[in-house]
């Protein structure tokens, strides 16, 4: 049984744009890029199951949600779209162009192949998992407690971006025992072998420092994806929209 995802959308006019969202993340993260896509596109940013404000589920897959996608089109009447998906968003993008190719335009991945990910987070969803949530008065607080787990002060406010204040006191508003629960699942791309390859148009963006697309992997993603075109950003690493907005949009080209 699919499940309802929450979504924000912006522009009035103009062919659909589907965003979808990377792991730990929400739509909130690609609201600015959104706005710029808004001005000639009618663009709908999506959460993804136990993220931002959408439903909480037991088990993720890229099957399941790639079918929670579709039931949102079919929900707001949309046909076909183009769809930017980065990391795990990119994944279920992929896998929708897998199983319902007629429902994609164009397809434009964000630094994710479709192959197993060696990038292991659950040291990041422990940490916040293990957060004395009594203790924290402000943010500030879980921030402090955060530092030792992750070093990287701009990984912590992006992680801190799942924090809500409630009436009861701070809570992190996604599922993250769900999260860690599915992260073998999400970690993988198993394809079934006589899937069919999407021979619409593609594009693969991947960050010049980052290591989440590998040469290995290019041949698999021709063979899934054979019209693909691989374009690398120099200076940006996984979070290539964010580091690099103005040549990721430049890249991104008129979608």
């Amino acid at each position: 049984m699919g499940i309802t995802l929450s979504y924000k959308s912006q522009g009035a006019a103009g062919s659909p744009i589907v965003i979808l969202h990377g792991l730990l993340g929400s739509s909130s993260n690609w609201r600015s890029i959104a706005r710029q896509l808004a001005e000639h596109h009618r663009v709908f940013t999506l959460d993804l199951p136990n993220h931002g404000e959408s439903p909480h589920v037991d088990h993720m897959s890229y099957p399941a949600m790639a079918q929670d996608v579709r039931d949102f089109l079919d929900s707001h009447a949309i046909e076909t779209a183009t769809f930017i998906g980065h990391s795990m968003g990119g994944k279920t993008a992929m896998r929708l162009a897998l199983d319902a190719c007629e429902r994609l335009d164009r397809l434009v991945v964000v630094d994710i192949a479709p192959t197993p990910s060696h990038h292991d987070h659950s040291l990041w969803l422990r940490a916040m998992a293990g957060l004395d949530m009594a203790r924290i008065t402000r943010r500030s607080d879980a921030e402090h407690m955060l530092e030792t787990a992750v070093p990287d002060a701009a990984m912590r406010q992006f992680l801190l971006q799942n924090l809500t204040s409630t009436p009861q006191g701070f809570a992190w508003r996604i599922n993250l025992p769900g999260i860690e629960a599915s992260l073998p699942a999400l970690l993988d791309f198993p394809v079934e072998a006589n899937v069919r390859p999407f021979t619409g148009p593609t594009l693969f963006l991947r960050g010049g420092q980052s290591d989440y697309i590998l040469e290995r992997d290019e041949k698999v993603i021709r063979s899934l994806f054979p019209r693909a075109e691989i374009v690398t950003i120099e200076g940006a690493g996984h979070w290539l929209h964010a580091e690099q907005r103005a040549r990721f949009l430049e890249a991104l080209g008129s979608v």
